[in-house]
């Protein structure tokens, strides 16, 4: 059983995929490093950044969507990224199969966290 101050699934899960994700950067060509790769770094250290100030903050709702959206943009990112040769299929693949696992589990904390905020401010 998770005790309240673990960090959520979510979090260590993006923090696993974001220094796999930071390794492949690296491989990169410099110029390409500086194009793309900056850019999917960036966001990758933002959703950290929303998922762990949600997991300490009561009102999640508004953070988790912000990450929602950079978790979106990335997915963008990693498509054009392969469609310039940058990642191969296998790792395409698994950035796919990874952002579609996270962005689930953060859109349902979204719903559980809307859900909370929604009954808080509910008139009695």
């Amino acid at each position: 059983m998770a005790r309240t101050s673990d960090p959520p699934v979510v979090l260590i899960k993006w923090y696993d995929f974001t220094k796999w994700l930071l390794d492949r950067i690296d491989g990169f060509p410099k110029n390409q490093r500086f194009i793309f790769g900056q850019r999917l770094a960036d966001h990758a250290l933002d959703v950290m950044e929303l998922l762990v100030e949600a997991a300490y903050r009561s009102r999640k709702a508004e953070l988790l969507s912000a990450a929602n959206r950079k978790l979106e943009m990335l997915r963008w990112l990693v498509r054009l990224t392969w469609d310039r040769n940058l990642l191969s299929g296998k790792q395409y693949a698994f950035c796919c199969r990874g952002l579609t696992e996270y962005g689930r589990m953060v859109g349902g904390w979204l719903k559980q966290a809307t859900d909370k905020e929604a009954r808080g401010s509910a008139p009695s």
